[in-house]
């Protein structure tokens, strides 16, 4: 192939797909640049009656032919995303190489084939079905050359060998996966419209499996907001937060089992001697808001109450706070949700030296809260010290693993948007404590919840703003 000529012809084609996509370059939220191959298998027609008509022309009274019309193609590309639904592609391709085997009468015979390679610009415009599978679709241009040869024996008489480059175009669609937001799958088939070097013209089809890597995925935004909320920037929480404990229905008697995880949460505080705890109480919707206000308060109160008594914490450092049921974690149309809605949680003032912590395994949680802006996933700068102090922890405790919980408000156009927002700024935190601070990231785990778990109302600016947040969960060994 020369090189020259394809690579001419590819700025072409870039040129060309460049003009149509000109307008979309402004709306760049999902934008960056990916790479990826496909390997599959590629089919040709074989015009059959015009190799038998050549050849009964040259003198032939009878011809029967073979055909090898599959083979093994490929592609490499690179692409740009300009937004969630457009971006083009360039790259090459190789289809295979195709033939036929004729033998005639008088005793005869020819062989030809045709290899196929090229270059190719698309316009592909994605749809997504959920969070993680997205249709394709794609009509591009090509520069295609084909390279035949032919031999012959006996009676028959070879044509001399031939090679044409000619421009055309190719249609495809498909489906892709995305395991991560930077590597996905693809599963696709295509069609290549290709002038051959005897006058054909017929399609290809490439039926091919695939792997594309993304660039943009621990950089980029999500996606794009409905309503635009001007929000300042809300104080910096940070907090240890060790304990959920459920209650059963109208009850607010500490269970058995429970009190074992409560003496978690006197061994923080006795190593700690400084750190306060605030102990708060919620409830499902069942009774009325009176009732379940006061219900909440008392089942806070017996949790300070063991630990002052049972632990020899001082009441001083504990304060006990009913919220009723005004802040659910889950929907209470189901029993699953009431029961996840019947809990306690010790908040606890989180220490700066968590590396001198010991505790049993498998007991024992610590999260760090971290806010985001709206509708952005970039980590601030502020928090590069409490991440440098997770990673210090992390590589003084080579045992312990960590995951990474990202949450976010509810103004994203659709649940789906959500979750990648909240699994991006999850991944983000990810690649941070990765390349900044050398933590394997196989002790690393990133996870979106969207706006299923919400740490405040979205009502107010205020509450939008904590629940653009990341947890980082800190996982002791069973």
């Amino acid at each position: 192939m020369k090189l020259m000529n394809l690579a001419k012809a590819s700025g072409m084609l870039a040129a060309a797909a460049f003009a149509v996509f000109a307008g979309s370059l402004a709306a760049a939220d999902n934008s960056g640049w990916y790479v990826g191959g496909n390997l599959g298998l590629s089919q040709a027609e074989i015009d059959d009656e015009r190799i038998i008509g050549a050849l009964e022309a040259a003198g032939a009274s009878s011809v029967s032919i073979e055909d090898e019309d599959d083979d093994i193609g490929f592609k490499l590309f690179g692409g740009y995303q300009f937004d969630k639904h457009w971006a083009v592609e360039g790259g090459y391709f190789n289809l295979g190489e195709f033939g036929f085997t004729a033998t005639t009468v008088p005793a005869g015979t020819l062989t030809g084939a045709t290899e196929i390679q090229g270059l190719s610009i698309d316009p592909v415009f994605t749809w997504r079905l959920t969070r993680r599978l997205s249709l394709l679709g794609r009509v591009g241009l090509t520069y295609a050359e084909a390279d035949t040869s032919y031999a012959a024996t006996g009676s028959v008489v070879a044509p001399s060998n031939r090679d044409k480059r000619a421009t055309s175009y190719k249609f495809g669609g498909g489906a892709q996966y995305n395991f991560t937001r930077r590597l996905g799958a693809r599963l696709e088939a295509e069609s290549y419209r290709i002038d051959d070097a005897v006058g054909n013209k017929g399609d290809i089809n490439l039926f091919s499996l695939g792997l594309v890597y993304r660039f943009f995925g621990s950089t980029r935004s999500g996606p794009p907001a409905l309503v635009v909320v001007p929000v300042a920037a809300a104080k910096t929480v940070k907090y240890c937060t060790i304990l959920n404990i459920d209650f059963e229905i109208n009850l607010d008697e500490i269970q058995r089992e429970e009190k074992e995880r409560l003496a978690v949460v006197a061994t923080f505080l006795k190593k700690y001697p400084d750190a306060t705890a605030v102990i708060e109480g919620h409830t499902d919707d069942v009774g009325t808001p009176e009732e379940n206000m006061s219900l909440s308060q008392r089942r806070a109160e017996s949790v300070v109450s063991y630990l002052v008594e049972s632990h020899q914490i001082a009441a001083s450092r504990l304060s006990a706070v009913g919220y009723g049921e005004t802040r659910p974690l889950a929907e209470n149309d189901t029993e699953e949700g009431k029961r996840m809605n019947r809990r306690i949680s010790a908040v606890i003032a989180c220490a700066r030296d968590v590396e001198g912590l010991t505790v049993k395994p498998a007991r024992m949680t610590m999260a760090l809260e971290m806010e985001f802006d709206l509708n952005d996933a970039k980590i601030r700068p502020e928090y590069r010290d409490d991440l440098g102090r997770v990673a210090a922890f992390l590589k003084a405790n080579p045992t312990v693993s960590a995951t990474v919980e990202g949450h976010t408000a509810n103004l994203q156009v659709s649940e789906d948007d959500r979750m990648e927002l909240s699994e991006l700024r999850a991944e983000n935190v990810v690649d941070y404590l990765v390349n900044e601070f050398g933590i394997p990231r196989s002790r690393l785990s990133a996870e979106g919840f969207g706006s299923s778990r919400r740490f405040a109302y979205n009502t107010s600016a205020e509450g939008q703003q904590e629940n653009r947040r990341v947890n980082i969960i800190i996982n002791y060994p069973k």
